[in-house]
């Protein structure tokens, strides 16, 4: 059995989705909080339910009943962080913890974790749990899978972020010069699943990107070819992120502000020895525009 925690998070469900296609069992656990659209969407892909919480370490215990591997996509970030009860150190570090600790004791023989990019170095809270937890998974003598994607197109293009394709408008981090291999949740989902089968993701740590490593200036011109209008294009430099996250005293916000300082240094990925090991079609950002656009 294949259990996935963070499953109504937009990666998690994903997987979950390509997991059912190919005739594998799939649990996915959730919360008594969680969105029922959300859990909804995951009993309509056939997935079997289970209820657990990440701080309660006895209902991890009972999840894991019958699973041999699990697959972790589970994060306070973006978008399910609340400052009290689901941040960064209940979720991405304690959490994450008890998680390896119950799997360690369950009879589990895999785990796959998502962190991100290995050249996102600086000293942030996100960044530190997630470092401190792919350590954590490296000594637990469980066979693991750790997944460095870069940067989410379906996040930092969007506008979320200030990357607003329907209006024509761009925010960019630093210059926008350096390039940065923009990946697509669905081709990280593609390369969880994957990797459950392949011997090159046995204790392995897997640093992803998409088809090509393109700079957010050259994003924006690729958006402005497929939609056939010139983008407004504002600046934020890397100074005034500095002062953003010095300032800032909510660990969401530093770290926020720490993974624009990461995009504004750039983010490439050679995957060409990837692609020999995985042979997958990736989603380019030229596809992902026109996904994009169309729909607006």
């Amino acid at each position: 059995m294949n259990l996935v925690i963070g499953a109504t998070g937009f990666l998690g469900t994903e997987i979950c989705r390509q997991l059912a296609a190919k005739g594998k069992p799939v649990r996915a656990m959730i919360r008594s909080t969680s969105d029922q659209a959300k859990v909804g969407k995951l009993k309509a892909l056939g997935a079997e339910l289970v209820q657990g919480d990440l701080r309660n370490r006895a209902s991890l215990e009972a999840a894991y009943q019958g699973v041999t591997t699990v697959i972790s996509t589970a994060s306070a970030m973006p978008f399910s962080y609340q400052p009290e009860a689901n941040n960064i150190q209940t979720v991405d570090l304690e959490g994450l913890t008890n998680l390896i600790s119950a799997a360690q004791v369950t009879g589990v023989s895999r785990f796959s974790y998502t962190s991100f990019s290995g050249q996102i170095d600086f000293d942030f809270p996100l960044r530190n749990a997630k470092r401190a937890v792919e350590q954590r998974l490296k000594n637990s003598g469980l066979v693991y899978t750790i997944l460095h994607p870069s940067y989410f197109m379906e996040v930092w293009l969007t506008p979320a972020v200030g990357f607003d394709a329907s209006n024509a408008k761009a925010q960019i981090y630093g210059t926008g010069k350096n390039p940065i291999s923009w990946i697509s949740f669905k081709d990280v989902a593609q390369f969880a699943v994957e990797s459950l089968d392949n011997p090159a993701a046995q204790n392995a740590v897997l640093e992803l990107g998409g088809p090509e490593a393109l700079s957010p200036l050259q994003a924006v011109r690729i958006f402005e070819e497929v939609g056939g209008k010139p983008f407004e294009v504002q600046h934020v430099p890397v100074e005034a992120i500095a002062a953003q996250q010095k300032a800032a005293t909510d660990p969401m916000q530093q770290s926020f502000s720490g993974l624009m300082l990461c995009y504004a240094q750039g983010d490439a990925i050679e995957m060409q020895e990837m692609l020999r090991a995985f042979p997958l079609k990736l989603i380019s950002v030229r596809k992902y525009a026109e996904s994009v656009l169309a729909a607006s």
